[in-house]
């Protein structure tokens, strides 16, 4: 069952400020089960953030559906330049966010549901939520073979993971959130969760591939919507709750005071590419040099997003020391990211307006560059 909630009674039932404990308890009935209306990544992450921070969770467990518009999410202590194509992802203008619980990298569109358990920290269980899951899915189809692994994945027919886990263990409370393939686009979540860059070291968490496979595949009637009725009923049935998922605009700030801040922390440039572990890139590329192809190398290490130490060695007679020294130290405390390197690229030939040949070099040179980014 579907209800929208007040804007008066989810302030309520939400805000653990200025609301007794028994109050709130009494009105929430045990429980709670939500479902955003947003399909924007960061807001629907800055949902999780909001509950985790301001809900008394004691004896009022919360689930949270939501799917997300095409985007890739990766894990807190990720390298998205490791774990996905991100040249790619700007052609097809995929988001990236940064969640802040750990784990792998995971591809979100309309057909890929999250679902997220919010509880105390001392009831937190992630394999109950998973086995909760299974009964739904045999609710809606009996024959489905779906098992949970000691990863926390769930398994389709023993071989296909069809949800991955990740979760956050805060001081008092704690959330497990997980994924479930209903009617994803395979192809382009395969073609995004492939790194084309080459010759990265890095200490960050690397996801673990896997082969993977939509529900409504091997069945039609296995909808988002059939999926996420199931799983709210035994959630409901569990906690012994009314079952209503009640729809949530996750920009309200009468239902999240402070939400949009959080909302905004989450899609700059610091804290989705800024807290990457450090790491360092060992690679090469060609030019042609006339009709011969030249290697140029590169060196770089990277931390909190920013070039620490750059070296590109390309051949002298191609391009004099000088000009590769003045590049590689104008590279020095830049981001990583293209759109800086281009803006770099166009002061730096400002430089040489006349010299029309070492303009060109110099172009390709930085072209290659943002390549790799």
């Amino acid at each position: 069952m579907l209800i929208t909630f007040s804007m008066k009674n989810c302030f309520q039932l939400l805000c653990n400020h200025k609301v007794p404990a028994a109050g709130l308890k009494d009105m929430v009935k045990g429980g709670l089960i939500l479902q955003s209306v947003s399909n924007d990544v960061y807001q629907n992450l800055a949902v999780e953030d909001w509950i985790h921070d301001h809900m008394n969770l004691e004896g009022n467990p919360i689930l949270f559906f939501w799917r997300n518009s095409p985007s890739v999410v990766i894990g807190r202590h990720q390298n998205p330049w490791q774990e996905c194509n991100l040249n790619l992802m700007r052609e097809e203008g995929v988001k990236l966010a940064r969640r802040r619980s750990g784990g792998g990298a995971v591809y979100h569109d309309l057909g890929n549901i999250n679902l997220t358990f919010f509880t105390t920290k001392s009831k937190y269980d992630r394999m109950e939520n998973l086995k909760l899951i299974v009964r739904a899915l045999n609710t809606v189809q009996p024959q489905l073979d779906v098992q949970a692994t000691k990863r926390f994945d769930l398994l389709l027919d023993g071989q296909f993971k069809i949800s991955g886990t990740a979760s956050k263990i805060g001081r008092t409370t704690a959330y497990h959130h997980c994924t479930l393939l209903c009617s994803t686009d395979g192809t382009v979540l395969s073609s995004l969760l492939k790194s084309p860059y080459q010759g990265i070291k890095s200490n960050a968490t690397a996801s673990i591939p896997s082969s993977v496979k939509n529900l409504l595949e091997k069945d039609p009637t296995l909808t988002c919507e059939a999926l996420m009725n199931a799983v709210a009923a035994k959630y409901a049935a569990y906690h012994r709750i009314d079952n209503h998922i009640n729809l949530i605009n996750p920009d309200d700030e009468t239902l999240f005071p402070g939400i949009n801040s959080k909302a905004k922390e989450l899609q700059t440039w610091e804290w989705i590419y800024g807290k990457t572990p450090k790491f360092s890139i060992n690679t090469s590329f060609t030019v042609l040099d006339g009709q011969s192809p030249l290697e140029i190398k590169v060196y770089i290490d990277i931390k909190n997003g920013r070039i620490q130490v750059c070296n590109i060695e390309a051949p002298g007679h191609w391009l004099p020391l000088e000009v590769c020294d003045k590049l590689n130290s104008n590279f020095i405390n830049s981001k990583f990211c293209p759109i800086e390197t281009t803006m770099l690229t166009n002061l730096l030939l400002r430089t040489c307006p006349e010299d029309h040949e070492l303009y060109s070099k110099w172009n390709i040179l930085c072209e290659k560059m943002k390549g790799i980014m």
